[in-house]
């Protein structure tokens, strides 16, 4: 398992380092969830919320301060024991160009014991990438196969992946992300991804949390987090049903429009409960509808004024 505890990060405006806290920004801000084995969980959130950031404090390259990320009980953190149960594929790849891909296995293979061939055969045959051409005469998307390769062959517990599917055309997503999911349920891994691709977080993961700003919006199982929302229609002759009542009727309210007399509102809460109270409004009309995870995203970062018009989907 994988458990960060108030994990907060503060960067100087020029570089890390202590300084001045009045020449820092906060890039993480009190995070805590769990992640537990045989999951696959997604981050998302906002250009610069930190996605990468606690990526990279999970794989204890960067220290929190303060808090704590802990590996199967243990500090990640200057710890090679713990981080010999990970591998973090980054969201670059200029340091593997002047690797061939048969010399990254070998590099790779050197630092991990858990690193396998038999895995690694396998793939490369599955994925038929050349292996004594160097990386650097490599696509994008050549380079994001044969670093997941490499990352499936070292065998770890848990795998981390930043923006993983950058570069993919859409056949070579999908197949790859069967690869990858094929592999971990085989052998009980762990994998946390984060990517701008809603609809592929939705896809792949069982968990999800929203950071924005360096700040948890939430974190939990995916269903639980679509049963938690939801848009509602509501008609009355008597009167268009203000947000005032719904707010007064107990709803919390992240959006409210009006179209003549249909008042139409995006709530927080679970179907049954948000009925419930809807009902007191004596509404002609009440319809509930259900928000895909897309729309959660969209809707919360609104809440939390970012723009709905610069939110982008990779």
């Amino acid at each position: 398992m994988i458990e960060i505890n108030n994990a907060s990060m503060m960067f100087a405006k020029k570089g890390l380092g202590k300084v001045d806290p009045k020449d820092c920004f906060k890039a993480l801000d009190n995070i805590s969830i769990s992640i537990p084995d045989g999951c696959i969980y997604g981050f998302l959130g906002s250009n610069g919320a930190g996605k990468s950031t606690l990526l990279r404090m999970m794989c204890g390259v960067y220290k929190t301060a303060p808090g704590s990320v802990m590996i199967d009980g243990e500090d990640v953190f200057d710890n090679p024991a713990a981080k010999g149960k990970l591998f973090f594929v980054n969201d670059e790849t200029v340091q593997y160009t002047q690797f061939t891909l048969d010399g990254l296995a070998k590099y790779y293979a050197s630092y991990y014991d858990s690193f396998s061939y038999e895995i690694y055969e396998r793939l490369l045959k599955q994925i038929q990438l050349p292996r004594n051409k160097r990386m650097s005469e490599f696509s994008k998307g050549m380079k994001r196969q044969a670093v997941v390769i490499i990352g499936l062959s070292c065998n770890t517990k848990y795998i981390l992946l930043d923006e993983a599917f950058d570069g993919l055309d859409p056949a070579m997503r999908k197949f790859i992300k069967q690869i990858i999911v094929d592999e971990l349920v085989d052998r009980q891994a762990t994998m946390v991804v984060s990517s701008h691709n809603i609809t592929e977080i939705n896809e792949l993961c069982d968990r999800a949390m929203l950071i924005h700003q360096g700040q948890m919006i939430f974190a939990d199982e995916i269903d639980n987090i679509k049963s938690g929302f939801g848009k509602i229609q509501l008609a009355r002759k008597s009167g268009t049903v203000t947000r005032e009542e719904l707010e007064a009727a107990g709803l919390s309210v992240m959006q409210y429009t009006t179209m003549g007399s249909v008042a139409q509102a995006i709530v927080r809460g679970e179907e049954t409960e948000v009925i419930k109270k809807t009902d007191t409004l004596n509404c002609d009309i009440s319809e509930f509808i259900p928000l895909t995870l897309e729309e959660i995203f969209i809707y919360e970062l609104e809440a939390k004024g970012y723009g709905a018009n610069i939110i982008g989907n990779d």
